[in-house]
């Protein structure tokens, strides 16, 4: 239904992507709830945000949530929580269906696109040129405007600065934009609508 081991590096970002159909006429009390669930979540340590996406139409009921923690071992905290359980079950009374759930942590977590469950990744060699064309001209343009500065620290700390700088760069700005931009590329085929 909703919870599955945690196999991953549990130091990685994670993300969850839960798929859920409401039985119809039970939208206002689904809505209510899965806000009751995000603001307990959000209380827990490792907790990054949360995006629901309503029903595209009124034809397909399911909803698709995200959210992200810090580690897998955040995760599973909160997972194993009563805080979690309480409502897990008022929720689950209201689905025509048992949730859906993918975990993805790493680099694939750069990939997601909202909307799509299960978050199935783009083959590596795209996931590898896309972070390229992200990569490249941040860290050109960084030493451009600081690598005169830069020249004077030592190695390590120069590094450590970088990497500082363009780890959450890519993280939460450059690649969410890039996976949108190159969405026709990364995932042929696929209806790309954000829901």
């Amino acid at each position: 239904m909703d919870s599955q081991p945690l196999t991953d590096n549990l130091q990685d970002p994670v993300t969850v992507v839960i798929s859920r159909r409401v039985i119809k006429g039970k939208e206002a009390e689904f809505e209510a709830l899965s806000s009751q669930m995000t603001e307990r979540a959000a209380t827990f340590p490792g907790y990054m945000g949360a995006d629901m996406f309503r029903p595209a139409s009124s034809h397909d009921p399911e909803y698709r949530i995200i959210f992200k923690f810090a580690s897998a071992e955040d995760l599973e905290r909160w997972e194993r929580s009563g805080d979690r359980t309480e409502i897990l079950e008022k929720i689950e009374s209201l689905l025509a269906s048992p949730s859906e759930r993918e975990i993805t942590s790493g680099i694939v977590t750069w990939f997601t696109l909202p909307g799509h469950n299960p978050v199935k990744p783009p083959p590596r060699s795209k996931m590898t040129l896309v972070s390229w064309l992200a990569l490249y001209p941040t860290v050109t343009l960084i030493f451009f405007l600081f690598g005169d500065l830069l020249a004077e620290v030592p190695l390590l700390l120069r590094t450590l600065l970088v990497t500082g700088v363009v780890m959450p760069l890519m993280t939460y700005v450059l690649m969410p934009r890039f996976t949108r931009w190159f969405a026709f590329w990364l995932y042929p085929g696929r209806d790309r609508d954000i829901r």
